[in-house]
């Protein structure tokens, strides 16, 4: 994993995020992965940024989220680019649901666990407070309901 600087030529957001970091500076970050090596070698290498530090990623999938996050540096811009998403808030213990299509996007603030579920083939775009990101399985199954209603174990 490797920071680049003066990128100039185009890049797939898929396998190459940015890292925006203090500055105004825009790097690539190459050789990023979800492996537990890498991450460490990017966190480190961003430290300097501290909670000012952005990734900025797209993801492609297709079914539920496989774990809950949260970012306790700062809020999470997620932008469904395709198809449609569900992003699933546990706010104080209540679940609080978005449904995305295209061009729609939410904000997952500083500190919030959540889940994004996609809905059929779907891409999202996430701009993500990166620093002290925690990650939680995910044991319950995916909410079947829509968006902002309370699914059958949330009912009265």
């Amino acid at each position: 994993m490797r920071l680049v600087n003066h990128e100039r030529n185009a890049m797939d957001l898929r396998t190459t995020p940015v890292h925006l970091g203090l500055g105004s500076r825009a790097k690539p970050v190459e050789g990023f992965a979800w492996d537990p090596e890498v991450l460490q070698a990017y966190s480190a290498a961003v430290a300097a940024d501290g909670a000012e530090g952005r990734m900025v990623m797209i993801f492609d999938g297709d079914g539920p989220g496989d774990h809950w996050e949260q970012h306790p540096a700062g809020d999470e811009l997620v932008v469904c680019l395709s198809g449609s998403v569900t992003v699933t808030r546990d706010v104080d213990g209540v679940r609080d649901r978005v449904l995305l299509g295209p061009c729609e996007a939410t904000i997952n603030p500083a500190g919030v666990w959540h889940v994004v579920d996609m809905e059929g083939p779907s891409s999202i775009l996430s701009v993500t407070a990166g620093l002290g990101t925690d990650h939680r399985p995910r044991t319950e199954p995916r909410p079947t309901d829509r968006a902002d209603t309370p699914s059958p174990e949330e009912a009265p």
